[in-house]
């Protein structure tokens, strides 16, 4: 795999990564979405496709304190309707690696992100949230057909870029979840996602002894991360939540397609 040892980062990269993990940590606890950021910053200092299996491990263990966090917030009829879709996304993911380069990667998933931010802040200004109803949004045929699109897409993003997380988050908020709804289910969705998606990225080699070794000293910076995170988000209210997680989605699509 064409990556870097831990013995051959500077100083100053393995503090930008050190950085990023914590982030991921932050991201999991409170903004979801946020980590896109460190996304951009995995494949700034590691090779663009070697990055994204370094990464996976980090998001891991972000997702398992999410799921100790939050739960008991989980909505568990949201999570079965998405993951037949997102086992597709999953594999046309894998699909697009096999022959897609790094700019290809970066620019469809900066597109598909910068999109769902839009379509989300349209869809919100036209419909009356003053009491949403956590669940609601998925329970009609256009609800379903709209969850197998995002599913299809988040399994695409996480799969080729770790970048499903703004498409979840903006489906979870067109579907009117509220903050711990919202973190719950996206935790338990992204536990589950990413164990998945370990084979696959084993297989293309973007997972192997040296990353995991990487992943190892990272790993720590998660928990404070988390902590972070977890105390954070009693401090914001819903509006200012909601408007945090597509503000980072936007940064993300934008790093994407200018990195």
């Amino acid at each position: 795999m064409d990556t870097m040892t831990l013995w051959h980062l500077t100083g100053w990269e393995f503090a930008a990564l050190a950085f990023a993990a914590l982030l991921v940590g932050f991201s999991k606890t409170a903004v979801s979405g946020a980590n896109t950021v460190s996304l951009a910053i995995f494949a700034a200092v590691l090779p663009a496709r070697a990055s994204t299996g370094i990464l996976l491990p980090v998001l891991i263990a972000g997702d398992v304190l999410a799921v100790l966090t939050y739960r008991r917030h989980a909505h568990w009829p949201t999570l079965w309707r998405l993951f037949p879709a997102v086992g597709v996304g999953v594999a046309v993911g894998t699909l697009f690696l096999v022959w897609a380069d790094d700019a290809v990667v970066r620019i469809s998933i900066g597109v598909i992100l910068l999109l769902m931010a839009g379509v989300t802040v349209w869809r919100r200004r036209q419909a009356d949230v003053s009491d949403p109803s956590e669940g609601d949004g998925t329970a009609s045929r256009a609800g379903r057909v709209k969850a197998r699109s995002y599913g299809v897409l988040g399994g695409f993003t996480t799969m080729v870029a770790n970048a499903g997380g703004p498409v979840m988050s903006m489906y979870l908020l067109s579907a009117g979840f509220r903050k711990l709804g919202f973190l719950g289910t996206s935790a338990f969705f992204f536990l589950i996602v990413n164990v998945s998606k370990v084979p696959f990225s084993a297989g293309l080699g973007l997972i192997d002894g040296r990353s995991l070794l990487l992943d190892a000293a990272l790993v720590v910076f998660v928990v404070p991360g988390a902590l972070l995170g977890k105390w954070a988000v009693n401090r914001i209210n819903q509006r200012l939540f909601e408007r945090l997680v597509i503000a980072a989605t936007v940064v993300g699509g934008l790093q994407l397609l200018l990195t």
